[in-house]
Protein backbone atom coordinates (compact mmCIF):
# COMPACT_ATOMS: atom_id res chain seq x y z
CA UNK A 1 0.00 0.00 0.00
CA UNK A 2 1.23 3.46 -0.83
CA UNK A 3 1.92 6.04 1.83
CA UNK A 4 -0.82 8.63 2.38
CA UNK A 5 -0.60 11.98 0.64
CA UNK A 6 -2.81 14.94 1.41
CA UNK A 7 -5.93 14.44 3.51
CA UNK A 8 -9.09 12.43 3.05
CA UNK A 9 -12.55 14.00 3.28
CA UNK A 10 -15.50 11.98 4.54
CA UNK A 11 -19.02 12.91 3.44
CA UNK A 12 -22.36 12.02 4.98
CA UNK A 13 -24.72 13.03 2.17
CA UNK A 14 -28.32 13.69 3.04
CA UNK A 15 -31.18 15.36 1.22
CA UNK A 16 -30.78 18.66 3.11
CA UNK A 17 -27.20 18.63 4.39
CA UNK A 18 -23.76 17.12 3.83
CA UNK A 19 -21.73 16.33 6.94
CA UNK A 20 -18.00 16.86 6.42
CA UNK A 21 -15.04 15.28 8.21
CA UNK A 22 -11.35 15.31 7.29
CA UNK A 23 -8.40 13.14 8.19
CA UNK A 24 -5.05 14.19 9.53
CA UNK A 25 -2.20 14.09 6.96
CA UNK A 26 -1.18 10.59 8.14
CA UNK A 27 -4.69 9.19 7.55
CA UNK A 28 -5.10 8.06 11.18
CA UNK A 29 -7.73 10.29 12.81
CA UNK A 30 -10.98 11.71 11.42
CA UNK A 31 -12.27 15.05 12.68
CA UNK A 32 -15.64 16.65 11.99
CA UNK A 33 -15.29 19.99 10.22
CA UNK A 34 -18.65 21.40 9.17
CA UNK A 35 -22.07 20.72 7.77
CA UNK A 36 -22.95 22.09 4.34
CA UNK A 37 -26.60 23.07 3.90
CA UNK A 38 -27.63 21.81 0.47
CA UNK A 39 -29.16 24.27 -1.96
CA UNK A 40 -28.53 23.76 -5.67
CA UNK A 41 -26.23 21.02 -7.03
CA UNK A 42 -23.81 23.60 -8.49
CA UNK A 43 -23.62 25.42 -5.14
CA UNK A 44 -23.15 22.12 -3.27
CA UNK A 45 -20.22 21.23 -5.55
CA UNK A 46 -18.69 24.69 -5.15
CA UNK A 47 -18.88 24.44 -1.34
CA UNK A 48 -17.15 21.04 -1.50
CA UNK A 49 -14.52 22.38 -3.92
CA UNK A 50 -13.67 25.20 -1.48
CA UNK A 51 -13.27 22.72 1.38
CA UNK A 52 -11.15 20.38 -0.77
CA UNK A 53 -8.80 23.23 -1.66
CA UNK A 54 -8.65 24.67 1.86
CA UNK A 55 -7.78 21.30 3.44
CA UNK A 56 -5.57 19.87 0.66
CA UNK A 57 -7.87 16.91 0.10
CA UNK A 58 -6.63 14.17 -2.25
CA UNK A 59 -9.39 11.56 -1.79
CA UNK A 60 -13.04 11.46 -0.76
CA UNK A 61 -14.97 8.80 1.14
CA UNK A 62 -18.73 8.90 0.72
CA UNK A 63 -21.08 7.20 3.15
CA UNK A 64 -22.95 4.56 1.16
CA UNK A 65 -26.51 4.32 2.52
CA UNK A 66 -27.47 0.68 2.10
CA UNK A 67 -30.70 -0.59 3.63
CA UNK A 68 -30.38 -2.72 6.76
CA UNK A 69 -30.64 -5.86 4.59
CA UNK A 70 -27.52 -4.68 2.70
CA UNK A 71 -29.39 -3.83 -0.50
CA UNK A 72 -29.30 -0.43 -2.21
CA UNK A 73 -32.39 1.75 -1.99
CA UNK A 74 -33.60 5.12 -3.25
CA UNK A 75 -31.18 7.03 -1.00
CA UNK A 76 -28.30 4.93 -2.37
CA UNK A 77 -29.27 6.03 -5.89
CA UNK A 78 -29.41 9.71 -4.86
CA UNK A 79 -26.02 9.54 -3.15
CA UNK A 80 -24.57 7.73 -6.19
CA UNK A 81 -25.68 10.54 -8.49
CA UNK A 82 -24.03 13.19 -6.31
CA UNK A 83 -20.90 11.06 -5.74
CA UNK A 84 -20.41 10.78 -9.52
CA UNK A 85 -20.92 14.53 -9.93
CA UNK A 86 -18.36 15.19 -7.17
CA UNK A 87 -15.80 12.86 -8.78
CA UNK A 88 -16.28 14.49 -12.18
CA UNK A 89 -16.27 18.07 -10.86
CA UNK A 90 -13.33 17.72 -8.49
CA UNK A 91 -11.27 15.10 -10.32
CA UNK A 92 -10.53 13.17 -7.13
CA UNK A 93 -10.94 9.49 -6.30
CA UNK A 94 -14.22 8.82 -4.50
CA UNK A 95 -14.58 5.67 -2.42
CA UNK A 96 -17.70 4.31 -0.75
CA UNK A 97 -18.03 3.24 2.87
CA UNK A 98 -21.05 1.41 4.24
CA UNK A 99 -22.78 3.92 6.48
CA UNK A 100 -25.56 1.77 7.91
CA UNK A 101 -26.50 3.02 11.36
CA UNK A 102 -23.85 5.77 11.50
CA UNK A 103 -26.49 8.47 12.01
CA UNK A 104 -28.06 6.37 14.76
CA UNK A 105 -24.63 5.96 16.39
CA UNK A 106 -23.94 9.69 16.01
CA UNK A 107 -27.30 10.57 17.60
CA UNK A 108 -26.62 8.20 20.49
CA UNK A 109 -23.11 9.54 21.09
CA UNK A 110 -24.33 13.13 21.09
CA UNK A 111 -27.25 12.32 23.39
CA UNK A 112 -24.93 10.50 25.80
CA UNK A 113 -22.57 13.47 25.63
CA UNK A 114 -25.37 15.78 26.75
CA UNK A 115 -25.91 17.45 23.37
CA UNK A 116 -29.63 17.97 22.79
CA UNK A 117 -32.19 19.59 20.53
CA UNK A 118 -31.10 22.15 17.99
CA UNK A 119 -27.43 21.87 18.90
CA UNK A 120 -27.51 18.11 18.19
CA UNK A 121 -29.32 18.59 14.86
CA UNK A 122 -26.61 21.05 13.80
CA UNK A 123 -23.74 18.59 14.31
CA UNK A 124 -25.22 15.10 13.84
CA UNK A 125 -24.29 14.95 10.13
CA UNK A 126 -20.74 16.08 10.93
CA UNK A 127 -20.43 13.35 13.58
CA UNK A 128 -21.85 10.77 11.15
CA UNK A 129 -19.26 11.87 8.53
CA UNK A 130 -16.56 11.45 11.17
CA UNK A 131 -17.74 7.92 11.94
CA UNK A 132 -17.83 7.05 8.22
CA UNK A 133 -14.32 8.40 7.62
CA UNK A 134 -12.87 6.89 10.79
CA UNK A 135 -14.29 3.49 9.79
CA UNK A 136 -12.63 3.80 6.38
CA UNK A 137 -9.31 4.90 7.92
CA UNK A 138 -9.39 2.03 10.46
CA UNK A 139 -10.17 -0.53 7.75
CA UNK A 140 -7.32 0.80 5.62
CA UNK A 141 -4.89 0.63 8.58
CA UNK A 142 -5.93 -2.97 9.31
CA UNK A 143 -5.31 -3.96 5.67
CA UNK A 144 -1.93 -2.23 5.75
CA UNK A 145 -0.91 -4.08 8.95
CA UNK A 146 -1.98 -7.43 7.47
CA UNK A 147 0.02 -6.72 4.29
CA UNK A 148 3.10 -5.84 6.36
CA UNK A 149 2.70 -8.99 8.46
CA UNK A 150 2.29 -11.13 5.35
CA UNK A 151 5.40 -9.51 3.83
CA UNK A 152 7.42 -10.15 6.98
CA UNK A 153 6.30 -13.78 7.08
CA UNK A 154 7.20 -14.38 3.43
Amino acid sequence: MTAPTGRVMGLDIGDRTIGIAISDPGWIIATGVTTVRRTRPADDLEALRALVEAHEITRLVVGWPLRLDGQPGEQTRKVGVLARAIREALGLPVERMDERLTTVAAERALREGGVHGRERRQVVDQVAATLILQGWLDRRQARRRRAEEDGAAG
